[in-house]
């Protein structure tokens, strides 16, 4: 059995949504330069739907296949159904992460769920603190599931 699926080698291989939003209305990024795995993402949001999202990833070909198999799992969604996207999902959806891989996963999800705190954040929109991950120390330990 090969270590990684088709679908994580063709996100690895030919990611969707690679790049920057400069007029982003919440971007989020999440990582550590320990662990390797950095990512950050860029949401543009028009009457609540995400009508743009983009990604930048410095890290290994896990961390990318699950920024853009995340990121192709949330365009054109609703807000409200971006924020219930779980690492669980983006796992299933390339077909499976090796065990010491799934630690991808949960930064993607975290990184979205960052930049929708940031796009609340910035137009004053109330939220529940609990639907957000917790704020790591910069340079603190990684944070695997």
């Amino acid at each position: 059995m090969a270590l990684y699926s088709e679908k994580v080698m063709d996100h690895f291989r030919h990611p969707r949504n690679v790049g920057v939003i400069e007029d982003a209305d919440g971007v989020g990024e999440v990582g550590n330069p320990v662990c390797g795995d950095i990512m950050k993402i860029y949401l543009k949001i028009d009457g609540d739907i995400v009508t743009d999202v983009k990604f930048e990833t410095f890290g290994c070909g896990s961390a990318i296949a699950s920024s853009s198999m995340a990121t192709e799992m949330i365009k054109g969604k609703p807000v409200s159904e971006v924020l219930t996207l779980t690492n669980k999902a983006v796992t299933e959806a390339l077909d499976g992460l090796p065990a010491h891989k799934l630690h991808c996963s949960v930064l993607a999800e975290e990184a979205i769920k960052k930049a929708v705190k940031d796009y609340y954040d910035r137009n004053g929109i109330p939220y529940d603190p609990a639907q957000f991950p917790e704020e790591e120390e910069e340079g603190g330990a990684c944070r695997f599931r």
